[in-house]
């Protein structure tokens, strides 16, 4: 903080913009405290003595001629132990903690730390006194719980240091566990930093992402897959399901930590989070979900501007697990209210509105979000690899894919999740278009499928590609002049593209057994149907009919395969053989 802090006063409000006086040597995005309740805002713009002030709590009440007093740092988020597991709303003020000292509603001006300072932590070093020290090394470690170590890094900022003393035992976050002899002085290392959120933690390189990101979700994994360190997008109408597909992501990505951004959604979406994950079980584990989760609560009842800064707020805590070399996947659900945020903090300044108006830099807004995703390799002294997954809910009006949210997005990421109303509307869920949708990650990480399922994998996936993509040419025809046109063999590329969407595709997020599917039971279910529709054309090419293939028993075992549990596969392994018998059977029965 600057030694003599600037104060102004309130000239003008305009819903969550304040313009404050006499604030000529303030810096942009430096922190205020507006009025006399110190509400919580934002420097965005500075005209001439003028501070432009986007304040994250409500403004009624407070009027002109109000002081308005500057901090003189920029918004920030501290980072250190006791991340993990708690709940902040959009400035990382933990919810809990508020609760307790304040009730159920937040009040404004409320000044909380972020981080427990009470709570001690045992730290362990991993160096000693004298040794040679820069940005990113590890100086000892910390037991979050019992999945994740916490690393207790040398800040960024600091390019080159020495260890003058380091201790182990029991501290706080705020307490000193290390003195560094740098070029500018002594420097002390807590548990604890702050750091910027509208800045990204700088790292070492960006990598190509080469790895996938598992979720247990069959459309996702077989058919549209993201890479770990990769960016997708969820655009759909209401009620398609994006809440419900983010929130099976968060449980079950095979990622060390999850954060999950509830920007500008209703409460009750959260309150199911929070509900669910601490009885969750992790697959990876065996622990609750809420042991390697980070909650961001910005609910639409909150104040709007602060749905902005959540955003950053989350991907700021992200980087800082990533930087330990972590695996993270971070959800975002939605940007759209993130976006109409900005589009009611561009028209109060009065800014030349762009489409719809939303602001003219709208894109370039959205692309600093998801640029700071990546596989990198971090700043340290072992050049350890970690990635940043960015999965973005979209929540366009009625669904137009064509709105400036979802252009913007779709210009910078990777993995496209078209959600469609009448897939939900029909009880199809996860409601993925497979025509519309893309992902442009499958050629990065296709040797390491193929390790593990073999080259064939790749040949199911695109065979069941060319088989929906039929159906969906063959149903037009169906529209025009009826079933009866079809070929016997059509016929049965209708069905088996039935068995496909229906048994294949369709997930259950209320079954214990089918909401999460490993790599080995989606290949075997997707092998058997497949070998359904290898044997039914070769029973079509000895004269049989399409209705009689399907009246075989095994064809309702294919419909049951998503229920098998997955110490029990070889019930689905063996529904192959049943397919050749039965049809066998029934060919010389016929004869």
């Amino acid at each position: 903080m600057k030694d003599k802090m600037i104060e102004g006063k309130i000239v003008k409000i305009s819903g969550p913009l304040v313009v404050a006086g006499g604030m000529g040597n303030v810096n942009m995005f430096d922190v205020v405290k507006v009025g006399e309740l110190g509400l919580i805002g934002e420097i965005i713009e500075i005209h001439g003595d003028n501070a432009y002030i986007q304040v994250y709590e409500e403004t009624g009440g407070i009027g002109p001629g109000e002081k308005v007093v500057s901090t003189g740092e920029p918004l920030s988020v501290e980072l250190g132990p006791g991340l993990i597991g708690t709940i902040f709303d959009g400035i990382q003020r933990p919810l809990k903690e508020i609760a307790v000292k304040a009730g159920n509603f937040i009040p404004r001006g409320l000044d909380i730390p972020h981080l427990d300072r009470n709570k001690k932590w045992d730290f362990k070093p991993v160096l000693k006194a004298g040794a040679e020290v820069k940005a990113g090394f590890v100086l000892g470690t910390v037991d979050e719980n019992e999945n994740i170590v916490h690393k207790i890094m040398v800040p960024p900022n600091i390019d080159s240091a020495k260890i003058k003393k380091i201790e182990s035992g029991s501290f706080t976050v705020t307490d000193t566990v290390c003195l560094l002899e740098t070029k500018k002085g002594e420097t002390e290392v807590k548990l604890m930093h702050k750091w910027p959120v509208r800045i990204g933690r700088p790292y070492l390189r960006k990598n190509a992402p080469t790895r996938q990101l598992k979720s247990g979700q069959r459309v996702v994994d077989a058919m549209f897959p993201i890479a770990k360190g990769g960016t997708a997008c969820v655009p759909g109408p209401f009620g398609s399901g994006k809440t419900v597909i983010q929130h099976q992501l968060a449980k079950w990505a095979d990622a060390k930590i999850i954060v999950y951004i509830g920007c500008g959604e209703r409460g009750n979406e959260m309150t199911d989070v929070l509900n669910e994950l601490p009885h969750l079980k992790d697959p990876y584990t065996g622990k609750t979900l809420m042991e390697r989760t980070v909650l961001i609560a910005n609910t639409s009842n909150m104040p709007v501007a602060a749905r902005e800064a959540s955003i950053f707020t989350g991907i700021t805590i992200a980087e800082y697990y990533r930087d330990m070399g972590y695996d993270i996947a971070l959800m975002a659900d939605s940007t759209s209210r993130w976006a109409e945020a900005l589009r009611e903090i561009s028209g109060r300044l009065e800014e030349m509105p762009g489409e719809e108006g939303y602001p003219a830099y709208l894109g370039t807004r959205i692309a600093s979000f998801y640029e700071r995703a990546g596989d990198v390799v971090c700043i340290s002294e072992d050049e350890r690899q970690g990635t940043l997954s960015v999965i973005g809910a979209v929540s366009p009006p009625g669904g137009d894919l064509s709105d400036p949210v979802v252009q913007a997005t779709l210009k910078v990421v990777k993995v496209f999740w078209s959600l469609e109303s009448q897939l939900a509307y029909r009880r199809h869920f996860p409601a993925i278009s497979w025509l519309n949708s893309y992902s442009l990650y499958y050629d990065n990480f296709r040797e390491e499928i193929e390790k593990k399922m073999g080259t064939i994998w790749t040949e199911m996936r695109r065979e069941t590609f060319r088989l929906l993509q039929i159906e969906n040419d063959l149903i037009e025809i169906v529209r025009l002049v009826g079933i009866e046109s079809l070929s016997q063999k059509d016929r049965l590329t209708l069905e088996v593209s039935r068995l496909i969407r229906e048994d294949f595709l369709h997930q259950n997020a209320f079954s214990d057994i089918d909401t999460y599917t490993s790599e080995r039971k989606m290949f075997l279910m997707l092998d058997t149907i497949l070998q359904m529709n290898e044997k039914g054309r070769a029973a079509i090419d000895r004269g049989m009919k399409t209705e009689d293939v399907f009246k075989i028993p095994a064809v309702e075992k294919i419909a049951r395969m998503k229920y098998v549990p997955e110490n029990e596969l070889k019930q689905i392994e063996s529904i192959k053989d049943d397919i050749k018998g039965e049809l066998d059977r029934l060919e010389r029965t016929e004869a």
